[in-house]
């Protein structure tokens, strides 16, 4: 069955990591990246890096795995090499409503994480339903040599323009027509050439000819 794609927002809000290995630390370093309120419960934790152990969002819980560490999570990521643990974690979460990935498990997972290209605010996320990861990996590769930072810095620009455009711009299918300019690959190239600064003036001048609102 086809799965819904979502960018979660997870400022502030708690998630759950069981396993100290690699794995579990790079799940627990995208998840802070992501702002949670990270809970990493490991009976080791000799390979978590300083910086994940001194991060004032993450709590660190040397302890076997008990259900009890799951309460008010809002997801939880079971990465353990015991496979009799990782489906009592999922068990648990499935009573509790917590949403649940298992690592290398699809058919214990709710969710699966993606391979994403990121470049400023602009995310490009390649799933392959937990069936390939590597393949993800592989797409993923693949457009990072085509989207580069300059789409990120282009993102920026627009997000200014976007919020002067809704403000400024009376008719709402002026503002699709006009976004919709800004936005493509003409707009795009002009960017790469010209600079931001050179960009601004092209693009205030394209609004200009839009009727504006009237204060």
């Amino acid at each position: 069955m086809a799965k819904y794609p979502i960018f979660l927002e997870l400022s502030g809000r708690r998630v759950v990591v069981v396993g100290g290995g690699a794995v579990a630390v790079r799940k627990a370093q995208a998840l802070l990246a992501a702002g949670a309120r990270l809970v990493v419960v490991a009976e080791r934790i000799d390979n978590m890096p300083t910086a994940l152990c001194r991060n004032k969002n993450a709590e660190l819980i040397k302890s076997k795995y008990s259900k009890d560490y799951l309460a008010e999570a809002v997801l939880a990521i079971a990465a353990t090499n015991n496979h009799k643990l990782n489906r009592q974690i999922y068990k648990d979460c499935q009573e509790l409503e917590v949403l649940c990935n298992v690592v290398d498990e699809p058919e214990l997972c709710d969710f699966f994480v993606p391979a994403v290209v990121k470049r400023g605010d602009l995310q490009i996320a390649v799933g392959t339903e937990g069936h390939c990861p590597a393949y993800a990996g592989h797409i993923r590769k693949k457009l990072e040599e085509i989207f580069t930072e300059k789409h990120g810095q282009f993102l920026a620009e627009l997000e200014t323009l976007r919020k002067q455009i809704i403000e400024g711009v009376s008719e709402p299918s002026d503002r699709k027509v006009l976004l919709g300019e800004l936005a493509d690959d003409k707009s795009f190239e002009y960017f790469v050439e010209n600079g931001p600064a050179q960009w601004r003036t092209f693009a205030e001048e394209l609004i200009s000819r839009f009727p504006l609102v009237v204060e």
